[in-house]
């Protein structure tokens, strides 16, 4: 693959990270769609939440996969080395940042008055447990235990490279993981369990995206799939687009999402599809090169951007203007200050690897190769 081709990649990894910047930066201080606030005050940053919205999380699962098979191609190596490696690359900064967000979350907590709370939460071993495994010591850490998660059945989604037809499967985990969640909510809900086994159906169920994920990777070694799919691919996005819209109607009207519409469940999760379709189709084309040159920083602006958002959450608290007033000073100042602090991070040989940026310290570089090999 030639340098210009990888562009489209890149665009998309800075895609996702900076849009993860707004889809947070789109609802109030407790993660809620403005609940005390008007219709039409809730209207607006709503709608441009949709917009953000069409590259979720799981565009960067996507990413990644693929990513990961174009690796194994260019640098065949065995499963136990492909797994120890996606270990040190996200397990190490998901550790770091782990206890980071755990005791940086009290100064939020503080200001809006959860602190006691939060303090009891970090004395209980079985909260600990919740973090390391499921990522919840802030909202989007979840992200890496998934997605490392996910790529324990990376030879499943090599096999979808092969015959890309099994890319399909994505529409049959989705309707299993809709049925799944909707029972074990249902059935389960005050279980101390239940968090685990919606993290188990989820990754799962997400393995359909890493099967889309190897069909596409396999389309694009064969060179099929190119812009004569374009009119099947707008009307697709379209069409979940629209739906997309009559759901944030029905968000601003009731101040609540809308968990128990079924539409807007296939509109969110299909999107990221579309988004990374319409980049694929578009891979000849001539990206902006800078693309390349900032998309390094995704991650790091994906695990770094809450820091920013606390802040401007504690100085704003007290403000009194329109919802998408605080959403605009949110998404400036989240996108452009977790940038600078990225790029800081990458010049500080100690903690650039806590972003992807830098090699590990030497006293946790386990399974290091021989001299000779490549990691």
């Amino acid at each position: 693959m030639t340098a210009q081709r990888q562009t489209w990649i890149d665009a998309l990894r800075l895609t996702a990270g900076v849009s993860m910047v707004g889809l947070h930066a789109t609802s109030d201080a407790a993660g809620q769609p403005f609940p005390d606030a008007e219709f039409t005050d809730r209207l607006a940053p709503l709608l441009l939440r949709a917009v953000i919205y069409t590259a979720r999380t799981e565009l960067f699962l996507i990413i990644s996969i693929f990513l990961l098979l174009m690796a194994l191609d260019t640098r065949p190596r065995g499963y136990l080395a492909s797994i120890s490696q996606q270990a040190r690359r996200l397990l190490l900064p998901f550790a770091f940042w782990t206890v980071f967000y755990a005791f940086y979350s009290l100064h939020k907590a503080w200001h809006f008055g959860y602190d006691a709370w939060l303090w009891q939460q970090l004395q209980s071993p079985w909260v600990w447990v919740e973090y390391v495994i499921l990522g919840t010591s802030k909202y989007h850490m979840h992200f890496i235990p998934t997605l490392f998660g996910l790529l324990l059945f990376f030879p499943l989604f090599r096999l979808a490279a092969k015959w890309p037809i099994l890319g399909l499967m994505v529409l049959l985990g989705l309707v299993i993981k809709r049925w799944a969640d909707g029972y074990l909510w249902g059935h389960f809900y005050d279980h101390e369990m239940l968090s685990f086994w919606l993290r188990g159906v989820k990754i799962l169920t997400y393995c359909g995206y890493g099967m889309a994920a190897g069909a596409l990777y396999g389309l694009w070694q064969r060179n099929i799939f190119g812009k004569s799919w374009w009119p099947v691919l707008m009307i697709s996005g379209g069409g979940l687009f629209a739906i997309k819209l009559y759901a944030t109607v029905l968000t601003a009207q009731t101040g609540s999402w809308p968990f128990h519409f079924t539409p807007g469940f296939w509109a969110d999760f299909l999107m990221p599809l579309v988004l990374f379709g319409a980049a694929f189709m578009a891979r000849a084309e001539t990206w902006p090169l800078w693309f390349s040159a900032v998309a390094k920083y995704s991650f790091g602006i994906y695990l770094c951007h809450p820091i920013f958002l606390d802040l401007v959450e504690i100085a704003t608290r007290q403000w009194t203007v329109a919802p998408i007033v605080l959403v605009g000073v949110k998404i400036t100042v989240g996108v452009f200050c977790t940038l600078f602090f990225v790029r800081l991070l990458e010049k500080m040989r100690a903690l650039a690897w806590t972003i992807g940026l830098g090699p590990l310290p030497r006293p946790i570089r386990f399974g290091a190769v021989r001299k000779g090999q490549t990691a």
